[in-house]
């Protein structure tokens, strides 16, 4: 009887890389991680103090379960932050644009100044012989000055940094009731602007102070009866950030730093 010969079938399995294997995956991993540090890196370079320090805290403390700044202190959409004179020197060009839109004739060129100081950017709102913001002796706002308060509240309301308002008066004493002088009526000037704008924008926790100066600081000092001297100030405070505490060593000795009781 024949035998019936073994048939044996070799089948050659063909790698997809061929001869390089998935080598080049690899290497084009290690390239796309490495473009990835780098533009993070450019993008801290060019990112202001407040966003490095916050990077940095994460990476130091990702869970926040430390006083360092970390991620709970910093959310994702905070806003942004107001800290130098370059980021005020930005703001103010965006508030002049935004002024400009509800008075494109600049009719109120003449009274509105923005300074930058080292409290903060200063939006002095100045008054005119007319009365364009308050009628004259009156704490009560023009439509005029209630518009502009308007437009500037959202756009402030967008910072996380405080916000000062002050009143001011002319030299004038006020003619009205004996028992309600220049103090009190700039107060109420100052508070006024306060209620329009938390109203329209501002955060209940913004404003930090409300300020009446009476007549004590005036713009003119050598022309103490000039509307300009009647105004309401807007100043935006820089931002400033709080530095991690470091605890104290548990084995620090005050008591030989300490003078001893007589």
């Amino acid at each position: 009887m024949t035998e019936t010969p073994e048939i044996i079938i070799i089948k050659k399995k063909s790698s997809h890389g061929g001869r390089h294997g998935g080598a080049w995956k690899v290497a084009y991993a290690d390239f796309v991680t490495g473009m990835m540090a780098l533009f993070i890196v450019l993008w801290l370079l060019n990112s202001s103090k407040q966003v490095q320090t916050a990077v940095g805290g994460y990476f130091r403390d990702p869970h926040g379960i430390t006083k360092m700044i970390g991620t709970s202190q910093f959310p994702i959409q905070q806003p942004a932050a107001i800290e130098n004179k370059q980021d005020m020197e930005k703001l103010k060009e965006q508030i002049l644009k935004s002024i400009e839109r509800i008075d494109p004739l600049n009719k109120l060129k003449n009274q509105i100044e923005i300074t930058i100081t080292p409290e903060g950017l200063r939006i002095e709102l100045m008054e005119s012989a007319k009365g364009t913001f308050f009628k004259l002796g009156r704490s009560a706002p023009t439509p005029a000055l209630q518009t502009l308060l308007l437009v500037l509240a959202p756009e402030l309301g967008k910072l996380p940094n405080k916000i000062s308002i002050e009143g001011h008066t002319d030299a004038k004493p006020y003619s009205g009731n004996q028992a309600y002088d220049n103090w009190d009526l700039s107060c109420d000037r100052a508070n006024a602007a306060r209620r329009i704008m938390q109203h329209d924008g501002l955060r209940p926790d913004q404003v930090s102070q409300v300020r009446g100066f009476g007549d004590q600081h005036l713009r003119l000092p050598k022309q103490p009866l000039d509307p300009s001297n009647r105004r309401v100030t807007l100043i935006v405070q820089y931002l400033v950030v709080k530095s991690a505490e470091v605890p104290l060593p548990n084995n620090l000795n005050l008591s030989n730093t300490l003078p001893s009781p007589n």
